[in-house]
């Protein structure tokens, strides 16, 4: 596949589009409406345990998480450079904390931004983004990787199989996310890996936040796909969305199936669209087409699911 493949493009004029985003503006949370699930510490960017055709898994009578987790400093920002995957269980309406998803020093690079997992049996396989590198307390530096463990009596996972580079990026159809200097929401992406089961052929994918490859703009967010070969590796494809010109960020890339139709979705915030184009609020957004490969069309006419 080339660069000149058909990707769907979210532009200016389905983001023009929205209006005032009545009827899909959530209320605002603000400090008195949230308790600290675990004072002192940030959680930010959870997702489920899953089996394989995307439900939320059952594991020892509740439901299995990870979130990304640091220090509060009282600084968003700087959350990003001390993030860990940290595993909670959810029972009953209560959260158990479980502490760091893997031991210190395991994963590459010098901190965990967020990923997918999926379970088969006892065995739980993570996918994440190692960022840094670990001879540096920063960087923007970004790779997927994917290790296998397996699950224990008390839901914390063991046994961790070595951390194996998922894909990586080719710097055609994507941007080299290797940026050791930088601005957060302005850096190349090459992150977030969401695992996809294609009901219809069976066949498995992970879609990404990446960069558009050959693009003259700094906003340049595309969605990225990346194809199992039945033997546990993955193949590069082209992007299947791109925002090129528009934002810079199509952050948390993720699939559903749904009566016949796949559903993308993806979120994003106002302060990373191209100053001089259009502007949308931070929010969930999403596009909708026949199959995994597209070709995808924005939800509700604009793409912005919550605001």
């Amino acid at each position: 596949m080339s660069l000149n493949a058909p990707i769907s493009r979210w532009t200016a004029d389905h983001v023009a589009a929205i209006g005032n985003a009545a009827g899909v503006e959530i209320d605002l949370i603000g400090a008195a409406d949230a308790a600290p699930l675990l004072p002192g510490i940030d959680l930010w960017d959870m997702w489920p345990v899953q089996n394989r055709d995307g439900q939320i898994a059952d594991i020892n009578g509740g439901t299995l998480w990870m979130a990304l987790s640091a220090p509060s400093h009282g600084d968003p920002g700087l959350r990003h450079f001390l993030a860990r995957i940290r595993l909670l269980h959810q029972r009953s309406g209560d959260w158990h904390d479980l502490g760091n998803a893997m031991p210190d020093g395991f994963s590459p690079g010098n901190r965990e931004w967020a990923g997918s997992a999926i379970i088969d049996g006892d065995q739980i396989t993570l996918f994440w983004t190692a960022a840094g590198v670990a001879q540096a307390d920063r960087g923007y530096q970004q790779r997927l990787f994917e290790s296998t463990g397996t699950l224990q009596s008390d839901a914390t996972i063991a046994h961790w199989s070595t951390p194996v580079e998922a894909v990586a990026s080719d710097g055609v159809h994507y941007q080299h996310a290797d940026q050791n200097d930088g601005q957060p929401g302005m850096i190349k992406a090459f992150r977030d890996p969401g695992y996809f089961r294609d009901p219809a052929s069976g066949d498995d994918y992970l879609l990404f936040t990446a960069s558009l490859g050959g693009s003259k703009s700094n906003y340049c967010g595309a969605i990225g796909l990346a194809k199992g070969d039945g033997a546990g590796g993955w193949s590069l494809l082209p992007p299947i969305v791109h925002a090129d010109g528009l934002c810079n960020e199509l952050e948390r890339a993720h699939a559903i199936h749904h009566a016949g139709l796949v559903y993308v979705f993806w979120s994003t915030q106002r302060g990373v669209f191209a100053p001089d184009g259009a502007s949308a609020p931070t929010g969930l957004y999403g596009m909708v087409g026949p199959s995994i490969h597209g070709p995808f069309t924005p939800m509700n006419g604009t793409g912005l699911v919550l605001a």
